[in-house]
């Protein structure tokens, strides 16, 4: 879906610089940082870096009138990391002729722009989506449409269209940057960076309330929600794969073709990331013994924790701990 660098996965982290416009809203900065934010906490990595900038250098007021703070002041062609323009409320005042002409360029240096709510508008203002598919706020759908007439706008939650990409309002870019980490890190991270915030797409009924959700990428079989849901419940004491496809009424061998089928990856291999990432967790935000923690996360041994933690993170859990400490 995104083909931009923001879909390489890998070890570097990926780098954004997050332009906030004056009257913002705070969930809208925060559906762009917090789910990077739990990425990065999750993962014990930093996979995720930002910036926040402004157009003068200066603290932005916020709709709420609470500042946000910044890293400095919007450089265009400072390096090619991913631009995220984030605007809520005004947005015609705020795309002056200076703007316009900072976006076009950016356009020519960053690996992708990201409008996220109004921040879409100010991206059309600046000739920058002529020609391609976007959305906006439902709101404010026929207004975009007479003012942009160039534009393809698609009646959707966000719309990634090359290096363009734009979001219909706060949760929709909640669901993007889910749909990130999903396809940079894969599932079984997006699904807990999701679970972080409890979080399920509008139109959740009672029936599928408990099933795993990356924003609005719901995991359509049941057998493989229900099943990942048993292994987040079971960290502890994992069930053997025969077990956990007997509870959710299919036979080990089509389960593993199930999970391939909707996560990409085997059933193993999603139990044992879930199991590491919690124990990576602890070993970071605790000072519980390591034998412990792997008895927590379901290893038999401490000896083959540190062995799979090890072939995982690249370091013992006690490498982990020491850089932790000397970082603080």
């Amino acid at each position: 879906m995104f083909d931009t660098v923001l879909s390489a996965g890998g070890d570097d982290p990926l780098d954004l610089d997050i332009l906030v416009l004056p009257e913002a809203t705070l969930i809208l900065v925060a559906a762009v940082i917090e789910p990077l934010r739990a990425a990065n906490r999750l993962a014990g990595q930093q996979l995720y870096r930002w910036r926040f900038l402004s157009s003068d250098g200066e603290q932005v007021p916020t709709a709420s009138g609470l500042p946000i703070p910044v890293d400095g002041r919007f450089d265009p062609a400072d390096g090619d990391a991913a631009l995220v323009v984030v605007a809520s409320y005004g947005w015609e005042a705020k795309a002056t002729a200076t703007l316009r002409r900072q976006l076009a360029t950016a356009a020519r240096h960053r690996s992708a722009l990201v409008g996220a709510e109004t921040g879409g508008w100010l991206l059309a203002a600046s000739g920058l989506l002529n020609g391609r598919r976007a959305t906006t706020h439902w709101e404010d759908f026929e207004a975009f449409e007479r003012r942009f007439p160039e534009v393809h706008l698609v009646r959707d939650r966000y719309v990634v269209d090359g290096r363009r990409i734009t979001t219909g309002g706060p949760l929709p870019t909640l669901d993007l940057m889910l749909e990130l980490v999903r396809q940079r890190q894969g599932y079984t991270l997006a699904l807990e960076v999701s679970r972080q915030f409890i979080y399920d797409p509008a139109g959740t009924t009672a029936a599928t309330a408990h099933t795993p959700s990356i924003g609005n990428l719901r995991l359509i079989d049941a057998r493989v929600a229900e099943a990942v849901t048993l292994m987040e419940e079971t960290i502890d004491t994992p069930l053997p794969l025969t077990k956990l496809a007997r509870r959710v009424g299919v036979t080990a061998r089509h389960l593993q073709t199930l999970f391939r089928r909707s996560l990409g990856v085997s059933p193993h291999t999603h139990y044992q990331a879930l199991r590491l990432n919690s124990a990576r967790r602890l070993v970071i935000e605790t000072r519980i013994p390591v034998a412990d923690i792997a008895a927590a996360t379901g290893f038999h041994s401490a000896t083959a924790f540190s062995r799979c933690y090890r072939a995982r993170y690249g370091e013992s859990p006690r490498a982990t701990r020491q850089s932790d400490a000397a970082a603080r």
